[in-house]
């Protein structure tokens, strides 16, 4: 599969991660429509967001600009998700 390089789809794409985190918000809190459901689901989305900041912004910035692909690749095989 080719890389994105054009800007409207780039910019359709992001807008689809919005539309199905909207959508998947909406379904979650009217399956359990209490405030503790709403607080945990900003909690949630609010720690993921800094993480993401952390894992691609500060680390590269502050830390070791070559270490972030490294790390972060190293995260997503298979074999250190698995447990294996």
């Amino acid at each position: 599969m080719a890389n994105l390089k054009d800007p409207r789809w780039i910019w359709f794409k992001g807008g689809l991660f919005v539309v199905t985190g909207v959508l998947a918000s909406l379904v979650l809190i009217a399956n359990s429509p209490s405030v503790q459901t709403i607080v945990l689901l900003a909690v949630a989305i609010w720690s993921f967001c800094r993480a993401y900041y952390f894992a691609f912004y500060v680390i590269e910035r502050c830390v070791d600009p070559k270490s972030v692909d490294a790390r972060v690749r190293g995260c997503c095989r298979p074999s250190v998700c698995c447990g294996q």
